[in-house]
């Protein structure tokens, strides 16, 4: 079968910071820019989630940022990747355990992939983003099997 509209589209990323130092950030700037050029694979930096396909976040939760990643997370329509970047957003980094820090994201959501390093490279977070869109035309399949 044919893949629908799901998978033909351009994946739109949606980027939370949810209390990182924005090492992190700087290089997903990085890895936007001509030198790198993740745009090559169609994927658009958005700042809507109702219009997004990859939620890319950043920075350990911590208590002020948790009920905002929860509330973007849940506005993303399916289907949907979750892109844990970076080893603060995993398992809360060099901030883990402190006391307005709740340590990594997939305590609150679901994370489909982790993309390691303090701050991850432009090339890990390309290769993280190729994951992810292999993992979001996987989903997609499933919902249109699932819708026929």
């Amino acid at each position: 079968m044919e893949l629908s509209k799901y998978s033909k589209k351009s994946p739109w990323i949606l980027h939370y910071n949810a209390g990182s130092c924005n090492g992190c950030d700087i290089e997903i700037l990085a890895a936007l820019s001509p030198k790198y050029d993740l745009e090559r694979f169609g994927a658009i930096n958005s700042g809507n989630p109702k219009q997004s396909d990859i939620f890319l976040v950043t920075g350990p939760v911590t208590y002020r940022s948790r009920t905002r990643l929860v509330e973007l997370y849940n506005q993303i329509p399916h289907p949907k990747v979750v892109i844990a970047l970076g080893s603060c957003t995993s398992t809360g980094g060099v901030f883990k355990d402190m006391v307005n820090v709740e340590n990594g994201i997939d305590h609150y959501i679901p994370v489909d992939v982790y993309i390691p390093g303090c701050a991850a490279s432009p090339e890990l977070i390309i290769d993280g983003i190729a994951q992810a869109l292999k993992i979001l035309q996987e989903k997609s399949q499933k919902m249109i099997e699932a819708s026929s």
